[in-house]
C-alpha cells in the first residue's frame, strides 16, 4: 500500500484516522464490564464511522 493509498483510506473514514487495537479493546471492555448489563444481541461497529459513510455513498 502506497502513502497515497493510505491517505485516500484515511479520507474515507469520518474520524480521519486508522483504527487502533485499543479502539476495539475499549469496545470489548465496555461489553465485558458492569456498565452494559442490559445490552443484549447487538452488532457494534468499531469503524470510525466508515460503515455509515460507505452505506450513504452508494
Amino acid at each position: 500500500m502506497t502513502e497515497a493509498d493510505i491517505e485516500a483510506s484515511v479520507k474515507a473514514i469520518p474520524v480521519r484516522r486508522i483504527g487502533r487495537p485499543e479502539d476495539v479493546a475499549k469496545a470489548v471492555g465496555f461489553f465485558a464490564s458492569d456498565r452494559s448489563p442490559y445490552v443484549t444481541g447487538q452488532t457494534f461497529f468499531v469503524c470510525g464511522g466508515k460503515s455509515i459513510h460507505f452505506s450513504m455513498s452508494i
